[in-house]
């Protein structure tokens, strides 16, 4: 498989499952606990696999919008891994080096609360 079409995958079946969750996860909500639709906010991936757990749509949505935002994330590492395949070691490190930095801006942005 070509590398464009791989990573063009991974976005689609990114994207595809992240709207279907947060579709789901709002039916739920709708359905079953309409109180919830202004809700409480989940701080960590550990509230929202709790709310899952509990049958709250609103932990199924969260997770669409998890998914979301870690599809481009996981892009950037399958290139790093294609690139290390092809063994263009320049564009190693620079995708490595916005690996990282995405990877620093989640971590401050949990740590700022």
């Amino acid at each position: 498989m070509k590398p464009e079409t791989l990573i063009s995958w991974l976005l689609r079946i990114g994207v595809g499952l992240s709207a279907a969750l947060a579709v789901i996860g709002m039916v739920v909500i709708i359905v079953h606990h309409p109180e919830h639709v202004i809700g409480h906010r989940m701080h960590n991936p550990h509230e929202v696999i709790e709310s899952i757990r509990a049958g709250h749509g609103q932990g199924i949505a969260m997770l669409g919008l998890l998914l979301l935002i870690a599809t481009p994330v996981m892009r950037v590492a399958v290139s790093i891994a294609l690139f290390v395949r092809e063994r263009d070691y320049t564009f190693v490190l620079i995708t490595t080096t916005v690996l990282l930095l995405l990877l620093l801006s989640f971590a401050l942005g949990a740590a700022s609360g």
